[in-house]
């Protein structure tokens, strides 16, 4: 089955799925999307336990050809952040440095080391044992957040800007984060490096402060490229261009495109929207971005429930699905509410803030594209069925229960 055909199949069932919400079901998109593949996920696998395999069988196959972890990390990605930085007005950011900067940069770290000892001592009470390195990414690569369905239903009902800003920053460059702890962690145990904090930190350092750096350079490049021109289809391409080659070079370089994707998109869309932009570029710009967010966003959640076809299931997978999505959201709870606590010694915030940061942390394919990177033999099969438990009831338990959640909140939630 040639790669055309397999986008035409994927896309016309999300597109599918995707009017049916909006003509009868009408749930937030991403959710009705990945909640359609599931169901469809779980009818194809009763058909082939009913003994009509041909089906499932085809559908697995297709599965196996579209490479998810380089569709997203390769692909994908590079787009979302800077489409999702593009939105991010500046002056907003800097109210909000603090809150965005911890809740990233130390929440994601934190995240990250109490996901991984806590598995590392929880699982062997069943029996299920995994070394602590491999704890420790499966941390890094379920800590970052999603925001998509969260800010789409903060925007239906109106929800200040303030809070949008955080969930949204936070999101953003915690993608860019995990996947920095996550590939330095990964280094270590491929490349045979001790793993001391010595050489972590610089591991660590080489991709993050690099990939900020190289993408102030990109939005310096994209601004200084159409500042002297007026012709948004021009303009539209430079940015494609900063999303395609910016993050290809980066990669090449061995520093975090994602970190530079997202300082790249908030440089453009805050400099160059206001001084080397026409009015028209910018409604072009942010047409364009968001035909192109909403285009991958269908494919991308889709898949996300496709996959469930492609994961083997044991009793002893189960159970460690079960053990991580508590532990998740515990530790989401925990890296929320010390910082945000802390925080409202000099600031005032309404209590529903919170309880919103922590059931809207969702996380999504990010997640599983990471978990998918892992080869065989290092607890692959464990570490895909605990991160797609986590998606799954992320997108959909999280996904529809947040908008109740935030409309019970809506009157505390005033600047």
């Amino acid at each position: 089955m040639s790669f055309y055909t397999i986008t035409s199949i994927v896309l016309t069932i999300a597109v599918l799925i995707g009017y049916l919400n909006c003509r009868f079901i009408k749930m937030q998109p991403t959710v009705a999307i990945t909640m359609g593949s599931l169901i469809l996920s779980f009818v194809l696998i009763l058909i082939g336990e009913l003994g009509f395999h041909g089906l499932e069988y085809s559908v697995r196959e297709m599965l196996r050809q579209i490479p998810f972890h380089d569709l997203l990390i390769n692909g994908m990605l590079s787009f979302l952040l800077f489409s999702g930085a593009l939105r991010i007005d500046i002056n907003h950011l800097k109210k909000q440095k603090w809150e965005i900067t911890v809740l990233a940069l130390g929440g994601t770290i934190a995240s990250t080391i109490l996901i991984g000892y806590l598995t590392f001592y929880l699982l062997p009470l069943f029996d299920i044992h995994i070394k602590l390195i491999y704890c420790l990414m499966f941390g890094a690569l379920i800590s970052p957040t999603d925001p998509i369905s969260v800010l789409a239903t903060f925007k239906e009902l109106d929800v200040p800007k303030k809070l949008a800003v955080i969930v949204e920053g936070e999101s953003l460059f915690n993608d860019g984060v995990g996947i920095v702890i996550f590939i330095t962690l990964y280094q270590l145990v491929t490349n045979g490096h001790a793993i001391t904090f010595h050489e972590t930190s610089l591991l660590f350092l080489r991709q993050a402060v690099g990939g900020i750096v190289f993408g102030g350079m990109l939005g310096l490049a994209a601004y200084w490229l159409m500042k002297p021109i007026d012709d948004h289809k021009i303009e539209i391409l430079i940015t494609l261009t900063i999303v395609t080659g910016g993050y290809t070079l980066a990669r090449f370089l061995g520093i975090s495109g994602p970190l530079a994707m997202v300082v790249a998109g908030i440089f453009i869309g805050n400099r160059g929207r206001n001084f080397s932009m026409s009015a028209k570029t910018v409604k072009s710009l942010d047409n364009f971005w968001e035909l192109v967010e909403e285009i991958l966003n269908t494919i991308l959640f889709l898949l996300i429930g496709l996959e469930l076809l492609a994961i083997n299931i044991s009793s002893y997978q189960i159970i460690a699905a079960l053990i991580a999505i508590p532990v998740v959201l515990l530790v989401r709870a925990i890296v929320v509410t010390t910082p945000m606590s802390i925080f409202k010694i000099w600031n005032k915030y309404p209590n529903g803030v919170i309880r919103i940061l922590i059931w809207g942390g969702l996380r999504g394919g990010l997640a599983l594209a990471l978990a998918l990177s892992l080869p065989q033999g290092y607890h692959h099969d464990l570490i895909i069925s605990m991160t797609y438990a986590v998606v799954a009831f992320a997108i959909v338990v999280q996904g529809i229960t947040i908008k109740p959640l935030v409309r019970k909140n809506k009157y505390t939630l005033r600047d």
